[in-house]
């Protein structure tokens, strides 16, 4: 942070920060438009696809070595940079649907989302479930029409989907000039302004792009630049403008058009996040009320990450500031357990790397590092008591039971055990029948269990073996319900090692009704409502 924004206003510096999600099906290219933002902020000099070749670094995002495997993102990272006196705060989301727990988390801590769909795909299932949380939450979104460099969907009938299936009317802020796989430029649809882009040798460095006339554009293109006008009288027609108050309100949504992978459209979208996505504002608390952003300091904490580093061997605490100045080494007050909390350990992350921070404003991300008293949903404050609301964990569809044959690895593989569950990696159940020697991994989405076992023995050393259960679905219960159950077969009540919640878990749906259907007055909901009406 500049040494003015120490003296400036919460406020003023609040007003200043961009704080947003890019949030898409896998593969539609979300790490590649996170290194490409960055990219032309000018925080990295060369992006790297994940799949890079040569001496292409793999995505600044993407840090742990399966995401790297892989080119996919299983975990969250935050990036925090400045472009035009603006202070981007980017959360990267997991685009795996088995890790939506952690994608929905992060979307609680940011003020706007980025949807990029793929031209050729449209809208696709995790990206429509991503948009229902948003939606939930009254975040604007933002559309990026990604992969137009590829061959795909015609853009008027992408506008049509959007609308048709999500409710959202879109509003394009820029039009493409030829087909997806035929892409000569966009024209801003503010300023009638056509700009012709072209991929850089390689891809790896910012477009090159060239403003035009009206008259070169249309003897350039011809029939593509005919094509490209006639769609936007008729989206003149149809009334597809952009109206910010609609767009904060989270009715319509801004359209533009590109290929992440080669930097086009890129710095459109930045300009526009800048111009039109909402900055830091007040956020609802538990007692009803909103937090205003010029209160005193507060945050929540949205997501826990160890081991990012193998210079770093340590557990940090993402936090979102909320409101008022955060100063490093500032007292604050835990809001679960009113106890005092030292923000000794303070970092701006940014992918792998880390620096020391000494403030921050709401809108930003703060990495506090070795906070181990801290969970996932608590709250810091200093002054007037204020809590955020509770994240909600998901219902797990899978089981497994965990074991090492190594009896010597005990301790790292408890160790490790008790850091996933911190970190909300996979839920951690304990079970009367196998005891607290195995535990039980209960997942959203089969990857998580890849993921837990590829870390237990990458960073603790510990071989384990999985024993898969089978249940497919859990509803909260209590203790009269785990006796009620203790009869039944093919029924198991386990407790969640991160809140003591007694979960019942059954094969299927259908054995829960029957089982509900056996026992009036069985207790079968709370945060993993099954859904049994």
């Amino acid at each position: 942070m500049s040494s003015a924004a120490t003296t400036a206003g919460v406020g003023v510096q609040a007003a200043k920060r961009r704080t947003f999600a890019v949030i898409s099906h896998p593969d539609a290219g979300k790490s590649t438009m996170t290194e490409a933002l960055a990219l032309h902020a000018r925080v990295i000099g060369q992006a790297g696809a994940v799949h890079g070749k040569g001496d292409r670094r793999g995505v600044v995002s993407d840090w742990m070595a399966m995401e790297q495997e892989r080119g996919i993102s299983v975990t969250s990272a935050a990036l925090q940079f400045s472009y035009r006196d603006t202070v981007i705060n980017l959360l990267d989301t997991p685009g795996h649907a088995d890790f939506s727990e952690d994608t929905y988390r992060v979307i609680t801590a940011v003020d706007s989302a980025v949807m990029l769909l793929d031209a050729a795909k449209g809208l696709e299932p995790q990206t429509l479930k991503l948009f229902e949380v948003c939606r939930q939450r009254g975040i604007p979104v933002i559309t990026f029409i990604n992969k137009w460099d590829r061959p795909g969907n015609d853009a008027l009938a992408l506008m049509d989907e959007i609308e048709q299936r999500i409710g959202l009317k879109p509003t394009p802020l820029t039009w493409p000039v030829g087909i997806a796989g035929h892409f000569h430029g966009v024209i801003d649809r503010r300023t009638g302004v056509f700009t012709r882009m072209q991929r850089s040798p390689g891809g790896a460095d910012l477009a090159i792009e060239e403003d035009m006339t009206v008259e070169e554009a249309a003897e350039r293109f011809g029939a593509d630049w005919t094509t490209a006008t006639e769609e936007l009288e008729l989206l003149e027609m149809t009334g597809a403008d952009h109206d910010q108050e609609a767009f904060l309100a989270a009715t319509t949504t801004p359209v533009l058009f590109g290929a992440a992978v080669a930097n086009l459209g890129v710095r459109q979208l930045l300009n526009v996040l800048v111009e039109l996505a909402p900055p830091a504002t007040a956020r609802p608390t538990t007692a009803g009320t909103d937090q205003p952003v010029d209160a005193p300091f507060s945050g929540f904490v949205f997501k826990i990450q160890a081991n990012m580093n193998k210079a770093h061997r340590d557990q940090v605490a993402f936090m979102r500031v909320c409101s008022g100045k955060f100063e490093r080494g500032m007292v604050v007050t835990h809001g679960g357990t009113g106890k005092p909390f030292t923000t000794k350990y303070a970092q701006q992350i940014f992918g792998q790397g880390r620096d020391t921070i000494d403030e921050a404003f709401p809108g930003d991300v703060v990495g506090l590092v070795n906070a181990t008293a801290l969970g996932i949903g608590d709250t810091l404050y200093a002054g007037r008591p204020v809590r955020y609301p509770a994240l909600p964990s998901f219902p797990p569809e899978h089981f497994a039971a965990v074991r090492t044959d190594d009896t010597s690895a005990y301790k790292r593989f408890r160790r490790g055990i008790e850091q996933l569950d911190a970190e909300g990696v996979i839920q951690v159940l304990r079970s009367e029948q196998r005891g607290d020697g195995t535990p039980v991994f209960a997942a959203v989405g089969p990857m998580q269990f890849e993921v837990a076992t590829h870390r237990l023995e990458a960073e603790f050393g510990v071989r384990v073996k999985l024993e898969f259960l089978p249940y497919e679905i859990a509803a909260v219960t209590d203790a009269a319900g785990r006796e009620m159950l203790r009869g039944e077969s093919n029924v198991e009540v386990m407790t969640r090692v991160r809140d003591d919640a007694l979960l019942a878990v059954f094969q299927h749906r259908w054995r829960m009704r029957t089982v509900a259907g056996r026992h009036p007055g069985l207790r079968l909901d709370g945060v993993l409502d099954a859904g049994l009406s």
